[in-house]
């Protein structure tokens, strides 16, 4: 596994948008105000050409004009990690775009983003070697203050910090809009998690996941290498990380079946499951926890639910690629990472 070196004091944070760009609010404002707080810190920024774009569909170019500033950035001297403008709907459609090959060649830097950025977090680490983190978008380093996890993710990135413990509160109604851009998260609702066996855990391996809509969405497809990259990592155990956006409890269990079903938990170690944007749903008896825990129950290994991770903000960092160690006692818990 290749490991970028991590941003130096006074370095270059690159910003690309192959998904959504910061074209409309609250965006623009909250990645305006992200860039003034990078440069009080001391850090020099380059943007790519898309990050205010709003020419493409579901996307803020062109899939080649996407691909090209992606491969562009990743590989170029004058930055020194990167930084996703934002999620979106057809990342999916720039990779037939993305030099894959010159970005394996290249030195690896970090990139950072979620959501349909797994089309390159969770491909990074897959088909490149290379780890990535999954974490927040551009725009919401332009918060104030910053939440704690916002400084968690500038703490990775700057290699201060591989350690993060679970938040207290998480975000079920977001507050931003047009005339409040720059609101931190709204958090108010308790922060619960939930260990199955229920008993203290301790869960270890090497970090793979993103998000389920866009993983079931490569699945079978030419970028489709996890078969391959699990058995090269197998003596490790994979430690997978899921957690989902559009989909409801019923797309969840058949996402869950067709992973499963390619063979991509044959050396599961464990499940690390974020709140779902559905979190709460139920339909037809089936509710968030069964709609993952059915279809992995044969593999005997732990699973702790509603993690720090994905679309109900706050989110925890997470080093895909990375050697890691999640300790919960059923009411808190950590998750450390190492670059092995």
């Amino acid at each position: 596994m290749r490991y970028p070196e991590f941003l130096a004091p006074n370095g270059t944070i690159g910003f690309v948008a192959p998904s959504f760009g910061c074209a409309t609010e609250p965006y623009t404002s909250a990645f305006n105000n992200a860039q003034r707080k990078w440069k009080e810190q001391g850090y020099k920024l380059q943007l790519g050409p898309n990050c205010y774009a709003q020419e493409g569909i579901g996307i803020s170019n062109t899939p080649e004009k996407c691909g090209a500033e992606l491969t562009e950035y990743y590989c170029s001297a004058e930055n020194d990690c990167i930084i996703s403008c934002g999620g979106g709907e057809l990342m999916c459609e720039t990779l037939d775009f993305v030099d894959f090959e010159k970005i394996r060649q290249a030195s690896p830097k970090w990139y950072m983003g979620f959501s349909d950025n797994t089309n390159m977090t969770f491909l990074l680490t897959t088909l490149c070697d290379t780890a990535s983190i999954y974490g927040p978008c551009a725009s919401a380093f332009g918060m104030e203050p910053w939440h704690k996890s916002i400084q968690d993710a500038m703490d990775l990135l700057t290699g201060k910090s591989l350690r993060f413990e679970g938040y207290d509160k998480w975000e079920k109604e977001w507050l931003k809009d047009e005339e409040h851009p720059l609101l931190p998260y709204n958090v108010t609702e308790p922060s619960v998690i939930r260990n199955i066996p229920d008993t203290p855990l301790t869960l270890s391996g090497r970090l793979l996941g993103g998000c389920m809509d866009c993983l079931v969405n490569l699945l079978g497809t030419k970028y489709d290498k996890v078969t391959d990259y699990t058995e090269r990592y197998k003596n490790d155990g994979i430690l997978w990380f899921l957690e989902s956006c559009d989909l409801n409890v019923m797309s969840i269990r058949r996402a869950m079946w067709q992973m499963e079903h390619a063979g991509w938990f044959k050396h599961c170690s464990g499940f690390i499951i974020g709140r779902p944007l559905c979190h709460g749903q139920e339909m037809m008896g089936l509710d968030q926890y069964q709609a993952v825990y059915e279809v992995i129950r044969k593999y005997n290994v732990p699973v702790v639910m509603d993690v720090d991770i994905g679309h109900l903000s706050p989110m925890m960092p997470i080093v895909c690629g990375s050697m890691a160690q999640l300790v919960s006692d059923g009411a808190n818990y950590s998750v450390e990472m190492s670059m092995e």
